[in-house]
């Protein structure tokens, strides 16, 4: 079986576990998703789905976040862990969206990363999903499915991206990468994972 042919069987079983999937991360606009990818950081999108609602209770905009007290936002978001880390960038970055670019979330990554605790795969996520600008956004379950797969050697993250965006359409980047997230957790997971539990993984071991 050559690539081309396994990348149709994944594309064919991503689409019929999961056509049109949602962003797990409730948000209202670009600010409030690109806080809620921050503090999905080393914590389930389900922690941070249950402080977000008192965290832009708090504060919603970079306008009102940037004067509240760091030890208010380390409350609240002291559950999903390094809160204090995460508090500090929160209310810098909002200060630097501000003064920075008129209190408007960048667009590109370059000035996405540049923003306090905004690493490439937050960055990325907002591109595609706050922008629809193309981006492939690379976490451990994507990581882990490109090795299983032959997507990618796997060497690090950088190179899984790279291969991956190689291997889908350029259009169909935003949806893949959560459709491999959301199979990753149900069929493909790190821990006693059995190839003829998993339908891609068995059929591309036929």
């Amino acid at each position: 079986m050559n690539k081309q042919e396994r990348i149709e069987i994944i594309k064919r079983h991503l689409n019929r576990f999961c056509k049109k999937p949602k962003i797990p991360l409730t948000h209202s606009d670009p600010y409030t998703l690109l806080i809620a990818v921050l503090l999905s950081a080393q914590a389930t999108d389900k922690k941070v789905n249950e402080i977000t609602p008192a965290l832009f209770t708090l504060a919603n905009t970079p306008e009102t976040m940037m004067v509240q007290d760091v030890e208010d936002i380390k409350a609240i978001i002291k559950p999903i862990g390094l809160s204090n880390t995460k508090a500090k960038n929160i209310k810098a970055l909002s200060k630097i969206l501000v003064e920075k670019f008129a209190s408007k979330v960048p667009d590109n990554l370059k000035e996405l990363e540049s923003l306090p605790g905004v690493g490439h795969k937050t960055a990325s996520v907002v591109m595609c999903q706050a922008f629809q600008k193309p981006a492939f956004p690379v976490d451990t379950h994507i990581h882990r499915c490109a090795q299983r797969w032959k997507l990618s050697s796997g060497k690090n993250v950088v190179v899984t991206e790279q291969d991956l965006k190689k291997a889908f359409s350029k259009e169909s980047w935003a949806k893949v990468h959560l459709q491999i997230i959301y199979y990753a957790r149900e069929h493909c997971s790190a821990k006693g994972h059995k190839t003829r539990n998993c339908p891609i993984c068995r059929d591309l071991a036929k």
